[in-house]
């Protein structure tokens, strides 16, 4: 075979007085160029900026320049702005992989009393046989050594379902022998219960304060749309039961310790705002617009709920709007997808949210411990087994050692697609940084843990559309605008923050 001949580096290079660094761009419809870097940095030059910029041709005069220096998108002879800062604000992004994985899913039973036509679970009925669906004392003492046995010195302990509070009495135990185990360890340990509410009692709001465990629930708009999407196993309404329990924790554990969460459906598109006010209404301090899920039951149901990515981005537009215009009338309030990825954006800290984390949040900062001892990468992965597919089973705390589950072949495969960085379609997207990846959804979905972007209904093409519309209203921002999405990254009150004039 010929030799094949190489053009050295510097032929990439520009010939004038500075260096191109990595960088990414995406070509905005008036013709500006949106540029990121892997630390998040990013600017936005004009078309002649950008020419000149990537030509060589910046003058060093030129207001772009110092930005561009300033944010390592070039270099030049002052060796200041350089690929050790880069280097050391890409490590910041990635502090959350330090101590690998902190969320930690208990699925203490699988038998609930509602039967929400889009739960991805595979749930079974309350009257179901407690010894076939709800975790043995064994699987939930050994789930809980090996939630101790993770490198990190903060774990969350999350106990999912079914509904939990169905089996309280395991709930009491996990939270007693988890304490007792880490009396010689010393993890701090958060206690979060996921609960749909509706069967609430007081002993379970006394449990929740002494034992300082936080409630998340779900709340998916008002009476008539939350009846709609959540009802009782009976087919009954839960909407009054739910909104009463909300206000009952909140009075017992303090209105920090209760969030909420909706899940979009087809029904909830016609009410952009009645959701968002009925949040305003049980006093919470933000919502979280969250799509649905393609697992468990939601597949079966996804003909009647189910809706384009463009029409989730039409009503997720809406939502923000009316929000905006809230914070802007002087109440702070805000919307959780759009503050993680504005934090992403606009400061050199982490999140914690595992769907916009890369390497990929399943297995690396997330797993689950099923109720019959078996262990997933993440809630989805669950699911997907339930449905008959153990792709991303990791192994079982009855059979397996820490070591087997969190570094065996399932895991390893994983990471090779768990990196946006260097994924197809991916690695080139100025908006990269502020997403993630999500391998468990690209299978479910696609066939493939890669997976292809942006695919129709990809979580690619509707986290696209979201980062793009959130970094344009950052750009087009007035100083009230600007105040208040810097009070929802700083999670402060929009009355009370001052920007720097």
């Amino acid at each position: 075979m010929a030799n094949t001949q190489f053009e050295p580096l510097e032929a990439f290079q520009p010939s004038g007085g500075y260096k191109l660094m990595p960088f990414r761009f995406q070509r905005w419809p008036d013709g500006r160029a949106f540029l990121t870097n892997n630390a998040g940095e990013h600017l936005i030059l004009t078309p002649d900026q950008f020419s000149q910029f990537v030509g060589g041709s910046l003058p060093p005069s030129s207001p772009p320049y110092m930005d561009l220096l300033a944010r390592q998108m070039l270099r030049d002879s002052s060796g200041s702005w350089g690929e050790d800062v880069l280097a050391s604000k890409w490590f910041t992004k990635k502090s959350f992989l330090d101590g690998f994985t902190k969320l930690h899913i208990f699925v203490t039973t699988l038998r609930c009393n509602q039967s929400c036509p889009y739960c991805q679970v595979s749930r079974q009925g309350e009257a179901a046989d407690r010894g076939a669906f709800d975790m043995s004392p064994e699987v939930l003492d050994r789930s809980i050594r090996f939630m101790l046995a993770a490198p990190t010195d903060r774990v969350t302990m999350e106990f999912q379902g079914g509904e939990p509070l169905v089996r309280f009495d395991l709930l009491q135990e996990a939270v007693s022998r988890a304490k007792a185990l880490n009396a010689n360890i010393g993890k701090q340990i958060d206690f979060v219960l996921c609960t749909n509410l509706s069967i609430l009692e007081d002993k379970h709001l006394d449990w929740c304060r002494d034992e300082g465990v936080i409630i998340s629930t779900s709340l998916d708009g008002p009476q008539y749309l939350h009846d709609k999407n959540r009802p009782f196993g009976n087919g009954k309404p839960t909407h009054e039961a739910v909104t009463r329990n909300i206000r009952r924790a909140q009075e017992a554990l303090g209105k920090h310790s209760v969030s909420a969460l909706m899940t979009t459906t087809r029904a909830s598109l016609k009410y952009p705002k009645e959701i968002v006010d009925e949040y305003l209404r049980m006093d919470m301090g933000s919502l979280f617009v969250r799509e649905l899920n393609p697992y468990g039951f939601a597949i079966k149901s996804a003909g009647a709920l189910a809706y384009s990515s463009d029409e989730f981005f039409a009503f997720y537009k809406q939502v923000l709007d009316y929000i905006i215009q809230i914070n802007r009338d002087g109440r702070t309030f805000s919307e959780s997808f759009a503050s993680m990825v504005l934090t992403k954006a606009l400061t050199p800290w982490t999140i914690g949210f595992v769907d916009l984390q890369s390497p990929a949040g399943a297995g690396f900062g997330v797993c689950v411990y099923n109720y019959e001892g078996d262990v997933y990468v993440s809630d989805e992965a669950r699911m997907l087994a339930e449905s008959g597919d153990p792709t991303f089973r990791l192994g079982s705390v009855l059979e397996d050692s820490y070591d087997d589950i969190f570094f065996g072949e399932t895991m390893q495969t994983l990471a090779a697609s768990a990196c946006s960085e260097s994924l197809p379609g991916c690695s080139d997207c100025a908006y990269q940084p502020f997403c993630g990846a999500d391998p468990v959804r690209n299978y479910r979905t696609q066939g493939d843990p890669f997976g292809i972007r942006p695919a129709p209904g990809s979580f690619c093409r509707r986290n696209k559309q979201v980062i793009e519309h959130l970094m344009r209203l950052v750009d087009g921002a007035d100083d009230d605008l600007r105040r208040i999405l810097w009070a929802w990254v700083n999670r402060d009150d929009v009355q009370r923050l001052k920007l720097p004039d």
